[in-house]
């Protein structure tokens, strides 16, 4: 159940398509579904815009189907995130209009009612840093575009050539919202951050030499900026980021 398909009731019902006792029965659902193994909240989007995303990493596939099955029964759209080569070989069996990116390792199917949000204050920038940080950057692009939010990317655009970034500069003062994806020492967002009056969030990365500490450094780089209003989500979180862009997003 999402906006779009409550509003669809209620006209189907205002045109006297449907009757009372089918709005009804629709309504008195259950807002989650009981699997054993996960309960699907299917009132999410009523809630924050957006159907339950399934984390598939540590799920088998056969659960992972399941829970596709029951999102799209209530026609919803189904997202799935860290998905392993197993569990998209299982989807896709199952469901063969299942859309993969095998790059930001997730797979969507968008619902009937799935359209482009209305009244965002713009487009959202999703930088980075260099070619490396590419899967967790196309991670945070399919979210939002998943998401229904306006949004472009702009990659390989590191401090170690500085240069490239300064040459993208009206791109940037474009964005209502800002992403920064970096890995090794992590300057990108506080450089960005510097130039720009949008809300800027800093995602570290996985990505860099041994005392890189696996995304440790990065992160406390971007906690520590000395540029006012970063703000930082966790090693390799390009999802969460997308969440947060897509909440100061909305109008």
């Amino acid at each position: 159940m999402d906006m779009g398909k409550l509003e669809l009731l209620l006209k189907n019902l205002q045109d006297k398509e449907i009757g009372v006792e089918e709005v009804m029965a629709h309504l008195r659902d259950l807002p989650f579904q009981d699997l054993d193994f996960a309960k699907v909240d299917h009132h999410r989007a009523l809630r924050k815009g957006f159907s339950e995303v399934i984390f598939c990493q540590n799920k088998t596939p056969g659960q992972v189907v399941e829970i596709v099955k029951a999102q799209i029964a209530h026609d919803e759209t189904v997202f799935g995130t860290r998905a392993s080569a197993e569990t998209v070989d299982a989807v896709r069996s199952a469901f063969p209009d299942i859309v993969v990116d095998t790059e930001a390792r997730l797979f969507y199917r968008k619902s009937s009612q799935w359209k482009l949000k209305e009244n965002c204050r713009g487009s959202v920038l999703v930088c980075s840093a260099g070619t490396a940080d590419s899967s967790v950057a196309t991670e945070a692009l399919r979210t939002l575009e998943i998401f229904g939010h306006p949004c472009r990317g702009l990659h390989d655009v590191g401090v170690a050539g500085i240069h490239r970034l300064f040459a993208h500069r009206e791109i940037l003062l474009e964005a209502s919202v800002i992403i920064v994806v970096a890995g090794m020492e992590g300057a990108l967002p506080s450089v960005i951050c510097g130039l720009v009056s949008a809300p800027v969030i800093g995602v570290p990365t996985s990505v860099g030499y041994g005392s890189h500490l696996n995304g440790l450094v990065p992160m406390l780089s971007m906690l520590n900026s000395c540029a006012s209003g970063l703000t930082v989500v966790n090693i390799d979180n390009g999802f969460g980021a997308a969440c947060a862009a897509a909440a100061i997003n909305q109008g």
